[in-house]
């Protein structure tokens, strides 16, 4: 199983099956459901949707904190140190978790508390320059999220090995081209065109925001094999904190699309 987010990768669910081929050994396993099976331990499809919840709050809490703060003093400067911060804090927390999975019910909390510092400082920066165009990402977003999970509930979309290693593709290449830019950068250049507000530059922006949009029905699908492999509880955040990667993924590139094409007005 494939999926473009980095922080639900093929050997996400290895390891609670290394727990489980253990446990069955140590303790006689004969063929039945495991023993975290009677007491509840295992990855729900329930509990997943659950933590997410917990997680948009925390971002949406956070969000509100620097966009308040940006909207109550109209400066730039005012919201900068948070942004930076809470973006290289994020990205730190990030990290730790995909590195190690089991520590997801506390970092998992603390990535969406970061990127919401760091998304409403980002937000309201955009919002000041072009009146509107928060909202408007927002409900595109989410708007998004819920056609694709009904597309994906209702068997429209389903996603086969060619579908995956298409997205998984094409993200890796994405991200190599915005490697190169950030490396472009420390030199005063950059890629041309892609963040101008040009045809080429809105076509790149457009096919990115598909290209996020199709992650979430990879992370959809590899939430569900989680849950169908008996995943241990834990993993719940962690399945929380990736689609909530994708979510933020998306949201920043629907928000930059917007902001080429009002530049084009």
């Amino acid at each position: 199983m494939r999926t473009g987010n980095p922080a639900l990768n093929a050997r996400t669910f290895s390891g609670s099956q290394d727990v489980d081929t253990t446990a069955r050994a140590e303790g006689g396993y004969t063929g039945e459901a495991p023993s975290r099976l009677a007491t509840g331990e295992l990855m729900t499809l329930d509990g997943a949707v659950s933590k997410t919840a917990i997680l948009s709050l925390l971002l949406i809490g956070g969000a509100s904190w620097t966009w308040r703060i940006f909207f109550t003093t109209h400066s730039i400067e005012a919201v900068q140190p948070w942004l930076i911060a809470s973006t290289v804090a994020g990205f730190v927390v990030a990290m730790a978790t995909i590195i190690k999975k089991t520590w997801a019910p506390f970092t998992a909390p603390a990535y969406a508390a970061f990127e919401g510092l760091a998304l409403g400082a980002l937000s309201s920066i955009f919002e000041a320059k072009f009146p509107g165009i928060v909202i408007q990402a927002v409900a595109l977003t989410m708007g998004t999220l819920l056609s694709l999970l009904f597309a994906y509930k209702s068997r429209l979309i389903r996603p086969d090995q060619n579908f995956r290693l298409g997205i998984v593709a094409a993200t890796g290449g994405v991200c190599v081209v915005y490697l190169v830019d950030l490396a472009l950068g420390f030199f005063g250049t950059q890629i041309p065109m892609i963040h101008q507000s040009g045809v080429v530059g809105i076509l790149f922006s457009l096919f990115v925001v598909i290209l996020a949009a199709l992650n979430l029905v990879l992370d959809f699908d590899f939430i569900e094999s989680g849950v169908e492999q008996g995943a241990p509880k834990y993993m719940e955040w962690y399945a929380a904190f990736g689609l909530m990667v994708t979510l933020v993924w998306l949201y920043l590139e629907i928000l930059r699309l917007l902001a080429k094409s009002r530049s084009r007005d």
